[in-house]
């Protein structure tokens, strides 16, 4: 595994993370604790030590899933990141809040249910400019840095060229940022990684594989079962999407490297990309994701020996 300096922050982070949406049942199956320990066992085992979640992947769900595993486990060996804004309410069903008051009960939710004192980091969910402009949010967070529940702040962005948000994030102390990035969604080069490397922010990149498109197991023309989340998609958009993908196979994969660790070192050799946070149903995609690691360089600006 190699491991890069996230943003300002004193954490070194894995280059590839563990993503944990897919632990809140959204994904087409619902997660066993044996499941969830034999995956952040796998990641572990490997050199990974950043865990990324949510409040609203279930009602905090994915993060009662990692709570039971690091409360076996060393808590300093994780980078646990989770994220506050969003209630769930039932499957792809939320409300958003992030008034200071019902962040705080957020937080400590996530707490209790991460079993844990301390959060790595804490990150603005995919929120409004409007909730993101307002003071009393991040004064209330800046107490809970002071207090010792949250370590470091940071953003993840709904939209990938909301500079907006991107550019304030040093003024209300955050210092990373979370966004979709991978190869057939590149929007992000245009603005918000040029912002990201002027304030010295840590990226996390989310969807580095493109919801699984960007794996290389799937042909045009395929169609996604009903309890996948991709059955949601729009199939004219999905089929598009799975010729563009036909011809990056084509074209710019090394033959016989695998795609999906050739679409997440992708990601990770844009200078201004910490880390990769791709969802793993199994050890064995753990273990896979993980190789994409033997591809990245050291020379990268935020790269780290450890």
């Amino acid at each position: 595994m190699k491991y890069r300096r996230l943003g300002k922050t004193d954490l070194h982070v894995s280059v590839v993370g563990v993503g944990t949406w897919q632990f809140g049942g959204e994904w087409g199956m619902d997660f066993t604790q044996g499941e969830v320990d034999q995956i952040l066992d796998k990641a572990k085992e490997l050199g990974i030590n950043l865990i990324d979640t949510a409040e609203c992947y279930g009602d905090h769900l994915s993060e009662k899933l990692i709570g039971k595993y690091l409360k076996k486990d060393r808590r300093e060996d994780w980078i646990v990141a989770t994220k506050f804004g969003h209630h769930f309410h039932e499957k792809f069903t939320r409300t958003n809040d992030y008034s200071a008051a019902s962040v705080l009960q957020q937080l400590d939710r996530s707490l209790k249910a991460l079993q844990t004192e301390y959060i790595d980091l804490y990150q603005f969910h995919s929120g409004p400019d409007e909730a993101f402009d307002n003071d009393e949010l991040w004064t209330l967070l800046d107490k809970q840095i002071a207090a010792g529940k949250i370590r470091h702040l940071g953003l993840s962005i709904a939209k990938n060229d909301n500079l907006h948000q991107t550019a304030a994030a040093s003024k209300i102390h955050a210092q990373t940022i979370q966004v979709v990035y991978n190869r057939l969604d590149r929007k992000p080069e245009e603005d918000v990684f040029v912002s990201c490397e002027q304030q010295d922010l840590g990226v996390l990149a989310r969807v580095p594989l493109a919801s699984g498109y960007l794996s290389g197991k799937y042909k045009p023309g395929t169609v996604f079962a009903g309890n996948d989340v991709r059955h949601r998609h729009d199939q004219e958009h999905v089929s598009k999407l799975l010729a563009q993908v036909e011809k990056i196979k084509e074209q710019e994969v090394p033959a016989g490297m695998d795609m999906a660790q050739w679409a997440l070192a992708w990601c990770l050799q844009n200078p201004a990309v910490t880390t990769v946070i791709p969802g793993s149903k199994s050890p064995a995609q753990v273990e896979a994701n993980a190789k994409a690691a033997e591809y990245v360089s050291e020379d990268h600006p935020q790269a780290v020996k450890k």
